[in-house]
Order: structure tokens, then C-alpha cells, then sequence
């Protein structure tokens, strides 16, 4: 959740006519991440829990790669970038680490 969160106070430094284009794909990539985690551990089924978990990582890609056209667009400082960069790859590290966990307990 505060990387939704940092997306989302990043995106409103972005201009306006990217309201509809990579703000929204920002706010929705970042919310979709902890809604996925979410929606895989209430499914009850430790495979659900690993294919949601598993998406949601996905969407760290989304965000990482929208940063960037951020970044080359002007739109976010390098410094910006980094800090979200950063908090991206922690997540990333969090849900690779539980899913090993998951898969392991599995054997």
C-alpha cells in the first residue's frame, strides 16, 4: 500500500493531459498490486494466493516501466524516479521472498 500511495502523490505533480493516460495507468498499476495480494489470500487456496501473487509482481513491472516514460517524458525528476525505483524493488524482493516461502511449504 505506500507504494500506491507514493504513486499516487508522484502522479499529481504530472500534467493535466496525462490525466487519462500515464496517471491513470500509474494509480490503477499501483492499487491493482496490493489488490492483488489482497484478493489471493481471501481466495483461500494457497494456488490462487501464488497466481495472484505472482500478478501482482507483474504489475510492479507496469509501474517501473510507466516510471520511466515519466522520467524520459520530463514529467518526474531523477530523484523522484529513484525513490519510487527504489520502493519498487523492495516490493519486488517482499513478494519474490513470500512466494519462494509459499512454494517451499508446499514440498
Amino acid at each position: 500500500m505506500d507504494l500506491g500511495l507514493l504513486i499516487y502523490r508522484l502522479t499529481a505533480s504530472l500534467p493535466d493531459h496525462e490525466r487519462f493516460g500515464l496517471i491513470s495507468q500509474l494509480r490503477r498499476a499501483s492499487v491493482s498490486v496490493a489488490s492483488n495480494i489482497a484478493e489471493g489470500y481471501g481466495r483461500g487456496s494457497t494456488q490462487d494466493y501464488l497466481r495472484f501473487l505472482r500478478v501482482a509482481r507483474g504489475g510492479l513491472f507496469e509501474i517501473d516501466t510507466q516510471c520511466l516514460f515519466a522520467l524520459r517524458l520530463s514529467y518526474i525528476t531523477q530523484a523522484a524516479h529513484e525513490e519510487a525505483n527504489k520502493r519498487i524493488h523492495e516490493c519486488g524482493k517482499i513478494l519474490q521472498g513470500l512466494i519462494r516461502s509459499i512454494e517451499g511449504n508446499q514440498n
